[in-house]
């Protein structure tokens, strides 16, 4: 195995948990410097998130949280699975509401997609068209008549 292939999803990993746990801190204390938001769509967006009185607040916590599983590695399909609308949601942001800067956006895209392939196995059940039930005991049924056993 190559040197690169053996350290991609490790840097790939690395950078997102540095980015949204960074990001998602710099919300709640304000340690990197925010630059004034530009007016039109984006004021309007930004006015209506921050009228919630929440999302942001819950955004940026599932940020920190899934961060942390990152840089952790730990659970990283949980966390991939808690970012993954985030990401759709910087990307949309980025394309459709500022209109410009897709750069680090895509970057977080690829890198989350990689991760995602990278466990593909953890995700193969939930992609299923038709996932087969699991097998239930008529015992584990809450109406089912307790079973006797013969003396």
């Amino acid at each position: 195995m190559s040197i690169i292939k053996r350290f991609t999803p490790t840097v790939a990993r690395l950078f997102l948990g540095l980015v949204f746990t960074v990001f998602g801190f710099n919300f709640f204390l304000h340690f990197l410097p925010t630059p004034p938001l530009p007016g039109g769509r984006v004021a309007t967006f930004f006015a209506g998130v921050m009228a919630t009185g929440y999302l942001m607040q819950l955004v940026h916590a599932v940020e920190i949280a899934a961060g942390i599983l990152l840089l952790t590695n730990r659970f990283v399909p949980l966390a991939l699975t808690l970012l993954a609308p985030i990401v759709v949601n910087i990307l949309g942001f980025h394309a459709f509401v500022a209109g410009a800067g897709l750069g680090i956006p895509i970057a977080i895209l690829v890198a989350g997609l990689y991760l995602a392939r990278t466990h593909r196995a953890a995700f193969a059940p939930m992609l299923r068209a038709r996932a087969p039930l699991p097998a239930t005991r008529a015992v584990d049924h809450p109406t089912a008549a307790p079973i006797r056993q013969a003396a």
